[in-house]
C-alpha cells in the first residue's frame, strides 16, 4: 500500500466527518494513522488539539518487546507525545478518550 506523502490539504474528508458527525473517532493505529500524523507535523499539532476528544490511540504491534523500528505503537506513542499540543491532550489521545468511549 502506498502511503501519502507532504503537507496534509486542509478541509479533508477525516476533519469533516469528525467535526460533524458526533459519533465518529478517528484511530492512530498502525502505519496508516503514524502516517497521518507525521507527514505534517503543523498541520498533526492543529489537527490534534481540533479534534481532540475523538482521536484513540490504538497499536497493531507485532513486537513483542513493544519498542523497536517495527513497532508502530512504541513510534505512535512517541509521535503523539512530540506533537500533543499539551499533556492534557497527549492523555486524552494515549488512553482518556478510549476509557471514556470503551466505559472501562
Amino acid at each position: 500500500m502506498l502511503l501519502p506523502k507532504g503537507k496534509v490539504t486542509s478541509g479533508g474528508i477525516t476533519d469533516r466527518y469528525l467535526s460533524d458527525y458526533p459519533n465518529m473517532y478517528g484511530d492512530l493505529s498502525a502505519g496508516l494513522g503514524l502516517n497521518a500524523l507525521t507527514r505534517d507535523e503543523d498541520h498533526a499539532r492543529d489537527f490534534t488539539q481540533r479534534h481532540r476528544d475523538k482521536l484513540l490511540f490504538g497499536s497493531d504491534c507485532n513486537d513483542l518487546d513493544g519498542k523497536g523500528s517495527k513497532c508502530s505503537g512504541a513510534q505512535m506513542i512517541a509521535a503523539v507525545r512530540r506533537l500533543a499540543p499539551s499533556k492534557e491532550v497527549e492523555r486524552k489521545l494515549l488512553y482518556r478518550n478510549a476509557k471514556q468511549l470503551f466505559r472501562i
